[in-house]
């Protein structure tokens, strides 16, 4: 037991490491050849702060264990909301100005009842993750048109121009991108198959060990992008990284088991989990989205977040 928690630890260090030298190399490379900062933010590192939990899904998945990468998709937006904008906006209330933001906002609402219309039913087909990833491929090509089109004194720009690594020559943003091509897939391969030991162990289902320590693993670096972001004044940017993550998590992470292992949910995904996703998503765009004017994520939605979160760990565990 104790190796295999060794084992899990290590894996996710090496896993979040293994994603950030990614993103870095290829958003270094992505600006060498003239992609600008903005499709850059949208694309590259939008996605790449999934790709812990993309990979581990898919790796979960093709080792036969659905519940886990379900769990993990589900998990981690919850975990992004409730855990990391709570205390983000404990640390500093967010200012949500950016209309890019108040673009997604509403995208990620839509995802998230398509993705539980697909789910509904307890069961994950095949061509339910393939019309998944398919959204996901158009959600990317819409983020870079949306780059396109984004009024240059939006704030979020400046905030994502600062965020892209300058000075890399193109020979050291390829091979930081082959470190990350190689050493994600094999950190996640030991960190899934630790997982499923520790879950043994404790006699928890893979559903629940998806939920909560991998959720919560996969999710340590937008908790510390997101409190790096607001403690620099970069609001937009640290909200914005969570939006895109929960969609990205609900499409590519979701989108892993419904093409690799299609099959029937553990009841509680239907009859609990989603429906605790929806309802932190509807609480993000009440408190975010206004029509009329801008409108802050206060301490007290913070702590909001942080109550429900640590109510949903008792009803998980009670």
């Amino acid at each position: 037991m104790l190796l295999n928690i060794v084992i899990f630890i290590v894996g996710l260090v090496i896993l979040s490491w293994s994603a950030d030298r990614f993103v870095y190399g290829a958003s270094a490379l992505a600006k060498n050849i003239g992609i600008s900062p903005m499709m850059i933010g949208l694309t590259i590192v939008a996605m790449g702060s999934s790709a812990p939990e993309i990979v581990v899904s898919a790796i979960a998945s093709a080792n036969g264990n659905m519940n886990t990468a379900v769990g993990n998709a589900l998990g981690s937006n919850i975990t992004n909301i409730a855990l990391v904008l709570g205390i983000t906006a404990l640390v500093k209330p967010l200012l949500v100005s950016s209309t890019t933001l108040k673009r997604e906002l509403p995208a990620l609402l839509i995802i998230s009842l398509i993705a539980i219309g697909f789910m509904f039913d307890g069961e994950l087909k095949s061509y339910e993750g393939i019309i998944l990833l398919g959204l996901f491929i158009f959600v990317l090509a819409m983020m870079a048109w949306l780059s396109l089109q984004v009024d240059k004194e939006d704030p979020l720009v400046a905030e994502t121009a600062d965020e892209i690594p300058k000075g890399v020559s193109n020979t050291s943003a390829l091979i930081w991108i082959g470190v990350g091509l190689v050493i994600l897939p094999l950190s996640a391969h030991f960190l899934v198959n630790s997982a499923v030991e520790i879950a043994r162990y404790m006699g928890i289902s893979d559903l629940v060990i998806g939920l909560t320590i991998i959720a919560l693993g996969t999710s340590l670096p937008e908790l510390a992008a997101s409190i790096a972001g607001v403690l620099k004044g970069e609001d937009d940017l640290a909200l914005g990284n969570i939006i895109g993550s929960n969609i990205f998590n609900l499409l590519a992470v979701l989108g892993m088991p419904g093409l690799i292992a299609p099959g029937l949910l553990d009841p509680d995904v239907y009859n609990r989990d989603m429906y605790v996703m929806l309802g932190l998503t509807l609480l993000l765009f009440l408190f975010s989205f206004d029509l009329i004017g801008k409108r802050t994520i206060s301490r007290t939605n913070g702590c909001l977040f942080l109550a429900c979160f640590i109510g949903y760990q008792f009803w998980l565990f009670g």
